[in-house]
């Protein structure tokens, strides 16, 4: 049987992807570390956050995990600095949103420059996956406008347990900045589930799905 690993750093994200990857015959072993999230809200992702996201990796990985999905896009840039360290493939839950949107818009607008616009709740969020499609759209040869920003007051409403005004931001800022985007993507996945029912008239990327298939992808692909 297939074992993967996932790390989080917000709690309920763990039932979450249970269900996304109910189905799926692989063994799943979740590790949770809300403090890592606190951490770069506070300061950024220093060397200290970067070691515990390396050793909660590295334990996943002896644990016996074909590979891991890190859920969280603040700390994606660590995720990637410590997969150079380990010999299981790691994804960062964003990666392949962020290819995806650039695929996607690239040729899709007819005499002007195609734009991709995201949507963070976190400022500590918003660098990490604003710069992760940058490098994409440099990757695939340029010719795409990213403008990222942040959904005012969204995660205060979060954190205070009123999950009914996060959501209601998040939909009210999405339907703006769909209005002049040819896609739009939502860094974190918390922000999926407010946008499930809205139909904006442009693709809407969130990265679980994403995560998930890249994540199976990869086990697939692990030598038996």
């Amino acid at each position: 049987m297939p074992r993967v690993g996932l790390l989080h750093t917000v709690p309920a994200l763990a039932g979450s992807f249970d269900a996304m990857l109910n189905g799926s015959d692989a063994e799943i072993v979740h590790v949770v570390d809300a403090g890592l999230l606190a951490a770069a809200i506070d300061h950024g992702v220093d060397d200290a956050v970067r070691a515990e996201v390396l050793r909660h990796l590295r334990f996943l990985a002896n644990d016996g995990a074909d590979a891991v999905l890190v859920t969280c896009s603040s700390i994606g840039e660590a995720v990637e600095a410590a997969a150079a360290q380990l010999s299981v493939p790691v994804i960062r839950v964003d990666e392949p949103m962020a290819h995806e949107a650039v695929a996607i818009v690239r040729g899709a607008a007819e005499g002007r420059v195609p734009r991709v616009a995201v949507l963070a709740t976190l400022d500590a969020t918003l660098g990490p996956t604003g710069r992760l499609l940058e490098r994409a759209v440099v990757e695939a040869g340029g010719g795409v406008d990213v403008q990222s920003s942040v959904v005012a007051e969204a995660a205060s409403a979060r954190a205070a347990g009123d999950q009914a005004r996060h959501d209601a931001l998040i939909r009210d800022a999405a339907t703006a900045a769909a209005a002049s985007a040819d896609v739009l993507v939502l860094a974190q996945a918390s922000m999926a589930a407010a946008v499930a029912d809205l139909e904006l008239g442009v693709p809407v990327l969130t990265s679980p799905e994403g995560g998930v298939a890249a994540l199976l992808d990869a086990v697939q692909e692990a030598p038996a």
